[in-house]
Parts: C-alpha cells; sequence; structure tokens
C-alpha cells in the first residue's frame, strides 16, 4: 500500500484514484484541488487540504477544538488509569503511553476522545488548542484495522497498534495527541519531524523540551497516509463536550471539549 499510494505514473495513478473514490465517496467541492486527477499520487489525493471555509473553528479560544473530521469512537473519562476502548473492552493508560509513568501520572483520572478517520474522510490533524511540543514517542506495535466492528472484539487495540505520542502543554493544561497506526497505514506524518514509519523495533523518545516548538490552535500538525484514529488526553482541567458520544460524526474545528467548572 505505501507503495501503490505513490504511483505517479497517470494512467495507473488516475486508475487507482477512481477506483478509490467508487469505494469511499469524497466530497471533492471541500479540497482546495476539486479534480481529484490533479493529485500527483493516491496519497497525494488521500492527504488534501481543505478550503477553510469549509471547516470553522469554534469561537471560544478557551475549548479545544475537535482536531479531525471523523466519528468519535469514545470519549469520557480516563477511570483508575483505564480507557473505554468498546462494550467489554478497555486498556491501560500506562500501556498506551509506551509505559511513560509521568505521563501516566499526568492524564490518569483526565479526560479521553477516541477519533476514528474512515478512508472517506480528509485526512490531516490540527492543534485543538495552542500548544508547546514537549516530547514524541514513536512505539512500535501491530497494525490492526481500526474499524468499529475490530475494535469491539480485539483487546487492547489501542494500546497494542503502532502509534505516536505527542505530548504538549498547553493554557488549559497538559495535552497529548496520539496517534494511531492501522492497516494499510505504513507512514504518519508530524509537521516538526516528518514521516514517522515502522522501520524501529523499539520505543524512540524525543525530546524537543529546548526546541520552543509551538503550534497554534487549529494548525496542522500532522496527517495520516491513509485513515486510523487520533486519541486526545487531557487532565480533569478539561471536560469532553456533551456532543462528543460514541458513533457520533464529527468536524474539524467544532468544539471538543470545555474548561471544568
Amino acid at each position: 500500500m505505501f507503495k501503490g499510494a505513490r504511483i505517479t505514473w497517470p494512467p495507473l495513478k488516475n486508475g487507482i484514484i477512481r477506483s478509490y473514490t467508487r469505494l469511499n465517496p469524497v466530497k471533492m467541492y471541500e479540497a482546495v484541488e476539486e479534480d481529484m486527477f490533479a493529485y500527483e499520487s493516491l496519497n497525494a489525493f488521500f492527504t488534501r487540504a481543505l478550503k477553510p471555509a469549509c471547516r470553522p473553528f469554534e469561537h471560544d479560544p478557551n475549548n479545544w477544538l475537535c482536531p479531525v473530521d471523523g466519528s468519535v469512537s469514545q470519549a469520557q473519562a480516563i477511570k483508575n488509569g483505564r480507557i473505554f476502548q468498546a462494550k467489554g473492552q478497555d486498556y491501560s493508560l500506562l500501556e498506551l503511553v509506551g509505559g511513560d509513568k509521568e505521563l501516566e501520572a499526568t492524564f490518569n483520572n483526565g479526560q479521553f476522545a477516541t477519533l476514528y478517520l474512515s478512508p472517506r474522510d480528509y485526512h490531516r490533524i490540527h492543534m485543538p488548542a495552542t500548544g508547546t511540543l514537549k516530547q514524541m514517542l514513536y512505539v512500535p506495535g501491530r497494525l490492526f484495522s481500526v474499524a468499529t466492528f475490530v475494535v469491539s472484539h480485539i483487546p487492547r487495540l489501542f494500546a497494542r497498534n503502532e502509534r505516536c505520542v505527542c505530548y504538549f502543554e498547553t493554557e488549559q493544561g497538559p495535552m497529548a495527541m496520539i496517534l494511531v497506526g492501522a492497516i494499510n497505514v505504513s507512514a504518519m506524518e508530524t509537521v516538526w519531524h516528518g514521516l514517522i514509519t515502522g522501520e524501529a523495533k523499539k520505543i524512540r523518545r524525543f525530546d524537543y523540551s529546548d526546541k520552543n516548538i509551538v503550534l497554534k490552535r487549529g494548525d496542522e500538525m500532522g496527517r495520516f497516509n491513509l485513515g486510523s484514529t487520533v486519541i486526545v488526553l487531557a487532565t480533569d482541567k478539561m471536560k469532553i463536550d456533551s456532543a462528543m458520544v460514541a458513533e457520533a460524526e464529527i468536524k474539524l474545528g467544532q468544539c471538543l471539549a470545555t474548561p471544568a467548572i
């Protein structure tokens, strides 16, 4: 899939894109470039930019924005170090963050939102709030599908799949953005690191505490090269918005979380 998505020979590339859009209807009128065959490859088409007017941002700067288009898998409180996955399934916060006990302590009994991006969705990921990047962990793992049916049946799926844990400090407290790899997703990207692939066999830690990397609310922070899931972690200073319920359709820029009273 990695190589096929980067084929640039027009006859083959256009055929791949045509077949893809038949299986996954895409709203091309929302894209900056509306001609699907103008993209140099399936991957370029898949990571297309949207017209800003199509995704207005929630106006209150104290509220966190939904970082992606897609649907809510689950969104609720983190209870005693456990994160709810699906009916009858949960997993360890510590395992999700690659065994980092400081991150576990930071977000234990906080809030989480697991957001699923289907193949037809916009696949760039944006910042819920203005944040200063402190560290990133690359955690190698499996590439199980993250489709709803699979998530309901594979124990600890999000803590077993390949993932990238990005930790930020915001005015509303600590925030983690976790990019979860999945079947056919052999590459994730962040704007500060670039392409992240599954070549590493052990956890890799990147320290940015002295780099002063600041991303503003709504800025692009990364993208998936094919579909997957983003998990947002917050402390108890934030509360997940009441509209973030399982299976709800979501759009980039709507309210994700509000300051806890």
